[in-house]
């Protein structure tokens, strides 16, 4: 790499944020060749070009001739390590990058599972959960780590961790006799009747609880007995609390359900996906061809609409749209909505090709009625437009008031999501790629960085 375009680099990296997150390096051509995350973006990615970088004996050698092939590196800010780390692994796993060699599997991130719907449910570390009838926590980074966390939860709250079928009604659980985990006092075994399902619900109410909260006061408490016990030289007590409180400690290192989504994990079956939402829309028949519309923005800035397809409930790339919104200044979800159906589908409202079955808009009311104005304007109105709220996961259909809220395991809001997701997967990307040219533009007339050279004609040899 010549010194000119390293130095280039450099500039480029120097305007990093000191923040945690993931960076992506890409060649000439712009395909990815690394995914990294890291807990301070600028120095992390800086390290890989400083003069005194020893990459060849700390990186390996394919790594130093990856840094090599570097034209141009992107980075995603995260809120957190954890975040990031999460990201790290999605990005690995969607993308494939030719240098990375973990995380490339198809092993998933472990849940802690609670069997909400038996009688006396049990808890778990599962990286397959029940599509019904459980509450899930996580996914957590390490299953080390969280199963350590689990036996010390189980020390407080008892729960079962056997995979039993334990009825109330079932009178024969009086002869039964418990496993060792109700000898040693970490089961109040459920199994032998020896607790009622009202005192077991409540041991699980207070697990809920707790998974839930920050356990700042648990911790603080369990490290004051911690030290109080090494200060009086019990140090085989102390030594229990201290990997008590490494293990409650490890329950952070986890994601959100609903925000970092595996595919692998929660599959749908697009048959089924469109057959629930048939009966949801009232169709006469399942829709065949779905399209996806999602806005993105930073405050204001660089802001772009992207459209996905789906046939038959899967991806069909090929009809895959991006939009830079030209006629919105500031921010204007709606209408940068309506300026993207105006183009998208003016051909439709003229005859001149069909709509699709159905058109899913990301947001709420509001983004369905901008959406409804814009059709509006058209000679022919879709079939069926609706539109799903992120956070509260609500569907909103043009034919009803009110908004309908599906479970979590329903196979028509999997597939809704799954569509939502992947329109703003690709609206973020687009935008993120705008918002990369913009800051190359303005580094070249600032002379940060040289500008990209221009290929001429090719001339074949004679």
């Amino acid at each position: 790499m010549d010194e000119s375009h390293l130095e280039a680099i450099r500039k480029h990296i120097a305007a990093f944020p000191k923040t945690p997150g993931v960076y992506l390096m890409k060649d000439q051509e712009g395909r990815v060749l690394y995914v990294g995350k890291a807990k301070e973006l600028r120095s992390r990615v800086m390290s890989y070009f400083q003069p005194s970088a020893d990459l060849l004996n700390t990186r390996g050698p394919d790594i130093c001739r990856m840094v090599e092939k570097v034209v141009t590196i992107d980075c995603l800010e995260c809120e957190s390590e954890v975040d990031a780390l999460l990201k790290e692994a999605r990005l690995i796993k969607d993308v494939r990058p030719p240098h990375n060699v973990l995380l490339r599997d198809d092993k998933t991130f472990p849940y802690i599972e609670i069997t909400i719907g038996d009688d006396f449910p049990g808890v778990y570390v599962t990286r397959t959960p029940r599509l019904k009838g459980s509450k899930l926590y996580g996914p957590f980074l390490s299953a080390t780590a969280i199963r350590d966390a689990m036996n010390a939860l189980q020390r407080v709250f008892k729960f079962r961790t056997c995979e039993l079928e334990i009825h109330e009604g079932d009178e024969s659980r009086k002869y039964f006799r418990p496993c060792l985990l109700h000898a040693i006092n970490q089961c109040t075994a459920p199994c032998a009747a020896l607790i009622s399902k009202e005192e077991y619900k409540k041991d699980i109410d207070r697990l809920k609880k707790f998974l839930a909260s920050k356990r700042t006061i648990l911790i603080r408490q369990m490290t004051k007995e911690m030290e109080a016990a090494s200060k009086e030289h019990r140090f085989e007590e102390a030594a229990k609390l201290r990997d008590r409180l490494k293990a409650i400690q490890a329950l952070a290192l986890s994601g959100d359900v609903l925000e970092d989504i595996q595919p692998e994990v929660f599959y749908i079956d697009p048959r089924k996906g469109l057959e629930k939402l048939a009966e949801l829309l009232e169709l006469e028949a399942p829709p065949r061809c779905m399209e996806c519309i999602d806005i993105a923005h930073l405050q204001g800035e660089a802001t772009v609409g992207s459209l996905v397809c789906f046939i038959d409930g899967k991806a069909f790339k090929s009809g895959y749209r991006r939009f830079k919104i030209g006629t919105v200044e500031g921010v204007d979800d709606y209408a940068a909505i309506r300026e993207v159906i105006s183009r998208r589908y003016r051909y439709a409202a003229e005859g001149e090709e069909l709509y699709p079955d159905l058109i899913l808009i990301d947001g709420g009311l509001g983004q369905l009625h901008a959406g409804l104005e814009a059709f509006g304007e058209m000679n022919v109105r879709p079939p069926m437009v609706i539109s799903l709220a992120k956070r509260e996961e609500e569907v909103y259909i043009q034919a009803k008031s009110a908004p309908v809220r599906l479970a979590r395991n329903n196979e028509a809001l999997r597939l809704l999501q799954q569509m939502r997701d992947e329109a703003h997967r690709f609206a973020q990307a687009y935008h993120h790629k705008l918002r990369q040219k913009k800051t190359f533009d303005e580094d070249v007339r600032q002379g940060r960085r040289p500008p990209t050279r221009q290929s001429g004609h090719r001339h074949d040899a004679m």
